[in-house]
């Protein structure tokens, strides 16, 4: 048959373009596997560990948030179509047996690109200094600190006001402040697992939340709580959704452990009727040379686009590793290795040589069978913009440093978008897994020359080296071993460089739960003074086998420096003396370094010693200084502010300090 040119033109092909695919996930257990590939992570050192999303890590003030890799698409623009959503998720929320907690989890859906409030708002876009929306956002709030400004409260008929309601679920619109909320019958402290069941009907407006709590040590289900809303006036048409939450002055542990969420298919066809069903749309098109011209234009103009911002992203990647290409150069000693290598030294990164997982990503153990050598790799997650940061602030620093007594960084790798640090492989781990966990037996003999080695470290970072540098982490779980346990300072990630006339401070609070020093949660500021405080922990640890602070532990033993001080006005320093070492240490050096680890964990950071000071007394080159019989008070405690504080013991004081910081006057909600 043969076909003029007025029928190919009225001739039309029909094609059917699904708009919307349903967007359904079951993570039944969250994984390190599901980084990057499922989640994506933003925040202060929020990693995925072998239990779940820890969203934020074991510090105060830290804000953290996992978001599903892909946006949701909440509602058409064209057709003003609306998408129904199911989630429902299991989750932990402990204080280690605490009463004193902070802040809260929620479960979000916010514009994209929105910002993280540090250190506060349970990690949703707030403004800490006007607590005012900086992007959109819908949240259902597990909140665990109460503000009197815009939590919810309850009529106490015996105080004759309104008092708080306690921890509560909420529902916020682009707020603190929930628009509707219920009790929770919480188990914080008992750090028991719960679940919550979140839907929203695209037809009622309903937004309805259900959760798990707690009566009689029993598990019940608390429903109720129901609000209507148009989400097409709260929220953009695309958006992100997951988990956020953080700590404050006050510490709790959250993670995510499992997540389910299915969206219904926005559809829209020419009646623009038919909910739940596959959206198609059928085009009338002249197969005529210069529509199917135009539909090649097209076609050309989105695949153009896809790959321009694929190069963008290349771009940033590529101007990054070129940044850290000449901080190595700067440095004497780390080469560069190729991915393929380290990835199979590490067996392509297998879960089973995995030494460890932080808020950067995690490090594995690796075999280079050219050299018969082990070696530790740190691999930094692509999503995690902190752990970037702390990248970058590692390689500018430890690819410089040379001492006997921190972990020599052999190498890194730069390549097909992975950023790779390789050090040297610590044979017998970190310090903490032998005095905590019974890795084995450490000999006072072993001891004493570990905080030697830590000590000698930490003189060259403060004094020795070209500029003064501030690790602002020590720990005992930093502190690594080698086959001679001998000790290495390690993970240089939240360490600062400042020169050495310029008083040595930094502004942006850092550090552990225990380990940091008052006045950094304070004042925010890390000093010289507050590593040394660090020090002085670490010393106690190592002389006593005890955790900085141990909740389960009694009243008077709940924080080690207040126990030891005790102890100490009392001459009885002995008792505090590790049990697993029965008899068999020296009396004058325990001693001796018990009274180092008060000296340098005193309050007030003006009357603690610099290392050289201190080091000087454990080589017995000084003698020990004479301490106040009680633990004293900071100076910065005694301004009138404070002094209401002064008719409480020392625990009391510890936490109302921290419940000041955490108050919304202070910190604007961090």
């Amino acid at each position: 048959m043969v076909f003029s040119r007025t029928h190919l033109t009225t001739s039309f092909l029909l094609v059917f373009i699904p708009c919307v695919a349903t967007l359904t996930f079951n993570l039944k257990k969250i994984g390190p596997a599901n980084q990057d590939r499922d989640i994506v992570l933003e925040g202060e050192g929020s990693y995925i560990s072998i239990d779940g999303i820890q969203l934020t890590p074991d510090e105060f003030q830290k804000s953290g948030r996992a978001t599903y890799i892909r946006p949701l698409h909440l509602w058409d623009n064209v057709s003003g179509e609306l998408a129904s959503f199911s989630t429902s998720f299991t989750f932990v929320i402990d204080s280690n047996g605490s009463t004193y907690y902070a802040d809260g989890l929620t479960f979000f859906l916010a514009q994209k690109n929105s910002d993280i409030t540090r250190g506060g708002a349970m990690g949703l876009p707030i403004n800490p200094s006007t607590v005012l929306a900086t992007s959109r956002f819908v949240s259902v709030m597990f909140d665990t600190f109460w503000d009197e400004h815009w939590d919810p409260v309850e009529w106490d008929p015996v105080r004759g006001t309104n008092t708080s309601i306690g921890d509560y679920v909420g529902i916020g619109i682009s707020s603190l402040a929930p628009i509707r909320s219920q009790k929770w019958l919480s188990n914080i402290t008992g750090g028991a697992v719960c679940q919550a069941w979140i839907k929203y009907e695209s037809v009622s407006n309903n937004l309805s939340v259900s959760f798990t709590g707690f009566q009689n040590n029993t598990v019940v289900r608390q429903d109720g709580l129901v609000y209507t809303v148009d989400l097409r006036k709260e929220l953009p048409e695309w958006v992100i959704f997951g988990f956020s939450a953080s700590t404050g002055g006050w510490f709790q542990r959250n993670t995510v452990r499992s997540w389910t969420f299915d969206s219904s298919d926005l559809q829209i066809d020419e009646n623009h009727i038919g909910k739940g069903k596959k959206r198609y749309v059928g085009l009338e098109v002249g197969v005529s040379g210069t529509i199917i011209s135009f539909l090649s234009i097209f076609a050309f103009v989105l695949w153009w686009r896809r790959k321009k911002k694929i190069r963008e992203h290349e771009g940033e990647d590529d101007s990054f590793e070129v940044e850290m290409d000449n901080e190595f150069e700067k440095g004497t000693g780390p080469r560069r290795y190729s991915y393929q290598e380290l990835a199979n030294s590490t067996g392509n990164f297998a879960e089973k040589e995995k030494l460890g997982e932080g808020g950067f990503g995690g490090v594995y153990r690796g075999f280079l069978k050219d050299s018969n050598t082990y070696i530790a790799v740190k691999r930094v997650s692509k999503s995690s913009k902190q752990g970037m940061k702390e990248y970058a602030s590692e390689v500018k620093i430890i690819s410089r440093l040379r001492h006997r007594n921190l972990v020599q960084l052999l190498g890194w790798c730069h390549e097909k978008g992975e950023f790779l640090l390789v050090y040297e492989y610590m044979e017998n781990g970190s310090l903490d897994s032998h005095i905590f966990k019974k890795k084995s037996l450490l000999t006072w003999e072993t001891r004493y020359k570990i905080l030697h080695g830590l000590a000698s470290a930490l003189l060259y970072l403060h004094e020795e080296w070209e500029q003064c540098v501030l690790h602002r982490d020590i720990k005992s779980s930093n502190m690594m071993l080698d086959s001679n346990f001998n000790a290495k300072l390690g993970d240089f990630g939240l360490a600062k460089l400042v020169d050495h006339e310029k008083g040595s401070k930094t502004t942006l609070t850092a550090g552990t739960l225990g380990y940091m020093a008052p006045e950094c949660v304070a004042t925010g500021k890390a000093t010289k003074e507050s590593d040394v405080y660090s020090f002085g922990i670490v010393s106690l640890e190592i002389a006593c086998g005890r955790k900085p602070i141990e909740y389960k532990a009694q009243e008077n033993q709940i924080r080690l420096i207040e126990w030891v001080w005790e102890l100490y006005g009392t001459q009885t320093l002995l008792q505090a003396a590790d049990p697993s070492l029965g008899s068999n240490f020296e009396e004058k050096e325990i001693k001796r370094l018990m009274i180092v680890g008060l000296w340098c964990a005193h309050p007030d950071s003006e009357l603690r010693p610099t290392m050289r000071q201190a080091i000087k007394v454990l080589n017995s080159e000084a003698s020990p200084p004479v301490l106040p019989s009680s633990m004293p008070v900071a100076s910065y405690l005694t301004s009138p502010l404070m002094s209401q504080l002064s008719g409480f013991n020392s625990i009391q004081q510890y936490q109302s300090i921290q419940q000041y910081q955490s108050s919304s006057i202070f910190q604007g909600r961090t």
